[in-house]
């Protein structure tokens, strides 16, 4: 009966594989990856740092989906193998090792077919995400710098570079905001999820009577714009301000004033950067991130749904979208998709992938209920 049965889901995997490859359109990646290739071995790449940087980026990440892809494929061809001998030779320790391949692989094509569900208009590009710190005093702040991490590990573990435009760190302990990129294919489409306020319960170790804190922190996901992307700021609607960057305790990063801050006069969106060491780099930077939260905010106001693009983010009781819990109990839990983790270490080690997920297919339902 294994035999049969096998064949049935081996025909399953391999149609799904097949539908997979025809939505991300693998053989247009690959003519990508080639045309990529030819640009890094040109021996004036780094005359241009950025677009050096921009350009392994996509190589690196746009191999790495490839790669994942036929390693996919070739362990579903390793799996019929291993299934026609276990049923050959009768051998209970081949099958139950088959048996677990087949439930790994599953959940691996599962997991791949996600990536078909992003079609929306901003889905393809890179990601900008900024975290602040909502309420909760200095537990919120050491909550922020946590989620940073989380993100920053999930990156990677996926080998997707990581842009940091600025930190600003709290007197005690974490941060009171952070802005960074993450640039890779898809990122906001994968990432945009994780919009809303994220709540965490534990003993806090700020309280010298160890009593139970409950605090919370905004994460705020917009895409990367491209340069085909019409968004004017005129130079009298912006505000800059340069200022010393400031380090973890107060400490002073640099002993220029380098960091700077735009403020867009016209909606009071304010950004900062302070990652480089010249005045002129930070306020290069400044701008890339202030025209992308422009964008999001202009394409959100046209379609009337800022929520979708930004998130109406609170950070504080009531509007939190997932909980990390520590004390009395461990758990993760997403209020929106019902998906949940007992191991909250793992998540903030990176380990995001069901949540996002189980995200990405919640909002499909929802978008679709909409439709109806």
């Amino acid at each position: 009966m294994a035999g049969p049965d096998y064949d049935s889901e081996i025909k399953q995997l391999t149609a799904t594989m097949h539908t997979i490859e025809q939505v991300l359109d693998v053989p247009r990646m690959e003519r990508e990856i080639d045309e990529l290739g030819v640009q890094v071995a040109a021996p004036d790449l780094w005359d241009d740092q950025a677009n050096a940087t921009r350009v392994t980026g996509r190589l690196s990440s746009l191999q790495g989906q490839v790669d994942r892809f036929h390693a996919l494929q070739q362990r579903i061809d390793d799996l019929a193998v291993l299934a026609e001998l276990a049923a050959e030779e009768a051998d209970a320790e081949v099958l139950a090792e088959a048996d677990a391949e087949l439930a790994k692989i599953k959940k691996a094509v599962e997991g791949l077919e996600v990536r078909t569900l992003l079609n929306g208009e901003y889905d393809e590009r890179e990601a900008l995400i900024t975290i602040r710190a909502g309420a909760g005093g200095v537990d919120a702040a050491d909550f922020a710098e946590t989620l940073m991490r989380m993100y920053v590990r999930w990156a990677e573990r996926n080998k997707y570079p990581v842009e940091v435009f600025e930190t600003s760190y709290a007197e005690e302990a974490g941060l009171k905001s952070a802005t960074f990129a993450i640039h890779a294919p898809y990122a906001f489409g994968t990432l945009s999820v994780e919009a809303g306020t994220h709540r965490l319960v534990r003993i806090s170790p700020f309280d010298n009577q160890g009593r139970r804190q409950t605090s919370f922190a905004a994460v705020e996901v917009v895409p990367v714009l491209e340069q085909t992307d019409e968004i004017e700021v005129p130079d009298e609607d912006i505000r800059v301000d340069v200022y010393r960057s400031g380090g973890p305790g107060g400490q002073s990063v640099n002993t220029t004033d380098s960091a700077v801050r735009l403020t867009h006069i016209p909606t009071g969106v304010v950004v900062s950067c302070q990652n480089e060491k010249s005045q002129l780099q930070n306020k290069a930077s400044a701008m890339v991130v202030l025209k992308a939260k422009l964008l999001a905010l202009k394409k959100a106001e046209e379609a009337a749904q800022l929520k979708d693009l930004k998130g109406d983010v609170q950070a504080s009781w009531g509007d939190q979208m997932r909980n990390y819990v520590l004390n009395p109990y461990q758990i993760v839990k997403d209020l929106r998709t019902g998906f949940e983790v007992g191991n909250p270490q793992a998540v903030f080690d990176g380990e995001i992938d069901g949540f996002l997920e189980a995200g990405i297919r919640w909002r499909r339902g929802a978008d679709r209920s909409e439709e109806n």
